[in-house]
């Protein structure tokens, strides 16, 4: 009975043993090994192996982490070294309205010198084909992208390939193409090149380069046995400028804090941040402005205007500039403040200071925080002396939003009939 059991004993701890080899194994296994097609199958596998072993090596002896691949550590296991890249959502966080940009476009394929060769036939002839020419580099308009953040500082276009023998062309090198938001001046120093204004609309920031020739170009009747060959040509290479003007038919001017922000969210879905202190807005915010039979106006939210802009004071240029592409004005004031009327005054002032005529454009006044007390008490006097073409309003509550939504339509239904009438196709959003 002792010869027995001892040998039950020995067979016990070698099976037993075979099991923990077994479970490192499976321990050891890639992620994607255990985590297959017939995912369930395994598992339901394991987790007999997962109660055998138990049962017979004990909980002291058995670590069922050698068994079980969490998603966790396979994500560790699978994770690539080096940096990752930016998402889309951290890009749009970062608005970028200037960017230098450096483009190269790819080289062209070499030529080769070659002879074909083929038995019985001694004198073959040159069979060396052209190189293929390299790609170019082109900015194209995508409404999807709606700031120069995604843009990067270099790009170079892809080489063509070289000439084969039997008179075998290379291939061209693809077209890098470099999407950019509608609006975009392409500058080479002071020089505008182009102006993406419109979705679709391409420019060749760089052309590539020719492929060489290969020594079948060169055969001719007193030189029958060419072996000359001309390298591909390098690509173009220029810096440019791209600007970002914003693209609206409306824009909201107004002092810092004037409440030109809850006015947009207000009239329309943008979120633009709302606080009360000055220059909440750093950046420009589009919101659209729905109707009933199907029209989009886009109203767009500029940083606030201080008195010397022209002069690159406050935000300066960087707003300025975004109110450029604007078909007609919304002047917002702060009706709250002592003599509300002035700042229409200065605003006026510090865009004509900037662009000649720029204050002439189609416009409306917009007189905000009426819920306000001390903002009740100027409107009579702001009235007289600006007319009845002053809206009052308060963003805040949204009293009297209907008369600033049907005067905004107006301005858009004119400035529509006159680009029509000089043969040109208004901005649709």
């Amino acid at each position: 009975m002792s010869f027995l059991s001892q040998t039950d004993d020995n067979c016990q701890e070698a099976k037993s043993q075979r099991i923990e080899k077994m479970l490192q194994r499976m321990g050891a296994m890639k992620p994607s090994r255990l985590f297959s097609a017939r995912w369930q199958a395994v598992m339901e596998g394991a987790g007999h192996w997962t109660l055998l072993t138990w049962a017979i090596l004990g909980p002291s002896r058995l670590t069922p982490r050698w068994l079980w691949v969490s998603s966790v550590d396979c994500a560790e296991r699978q994770e690539p070294p080096g940096k990752k890249l930016l998402s889309e959502k951290k890009l749009k966080r970062h608005f970028v309205d200037r960017r230098r940009l450096l483009v190269r476009g790819g080289r062209g394929g070499d030529g080769l010198s070659c002879f074909h060769s083929e038995p019985r036939k001694e004198f073959g002839g040159p069979d060396g084909g052209d190189g293929g020419s390299g790609g170019h580099v082109i900015l194209r308009v995508d409404r999807q992208v709606k700031s120069l953040s995604s843009v990067q500082s270099q790009y170079q276009g892809f080489d063509g390939e070289d000439g084969g023998r039997k008179n075998c062309f290379g291939r061209n090198g693809a077209v890098l193409y470099i999407r950019v938001p509608v609006g975009t001046l392409v500058k080479e120093g002071n020089k505008v090149l182009a102006d993406l204004s419109r979705p679709g609309d391409e420019y060749i920031a760089a052309l590539g380069g020719a492929g060489g020739k290969g020594n079948r170009f060169f055969l001719a009747n007193d030189n029958r046995a060419p072996v000359t060959c001309t390298p591909g040509q390098p690509g173009q290479e220029r810096v440019l400028f791209l600007e970002l003007k914003t693209m609206a038919h409306a824009g909201l001017v107004g002092l810092p804090n004037a409440g030109k922000s809850s006015l947009l969210r207000a009239i329309s879905n943008a979120k633009p941040a709302v606080a009360a202190y000055p220059f909440t807005t750093l950046k420009p915010h589009v919101g659209i402005v729905h109707y009933e039979d199907h029209q989009q106006v886009a109203v767009a939210d500029v940083p606030g205007l201080v008195r010397g802009a022209h002069w690159n004071r406050g935000l300066g240029h960087a707003f300025l500039r975004h109110i450029e592409r604007c078909a007609f004005l919304l002047f917002v004031l702060d009706l709250s403040v002592p003599q509300p009327w002035t700042q229409l005054d200065d605003l006026k002032h510090e865009l004509d200071q900037y662009e000649k005529g720029l204050s002439s454009r189609p416009h409306a006044v917009i007189a905000n925080k009426i819920d306000l007390p001390q903002a009740r008490a100027n409107l009579p006097e702001l009235q007289a002396r600006l007319g009845a073409k002053a809206i009052a309003l308060s963003a805040a509550t949204g009293e009297n939003l209907e008369e600033l939504l049907l005067c905004l339509k107006e301005l858009h239904d004119r400035h529509v009939a006159a680009k029509l009438r000089r043969g040109r196709q208004p901005l649709r959003w």
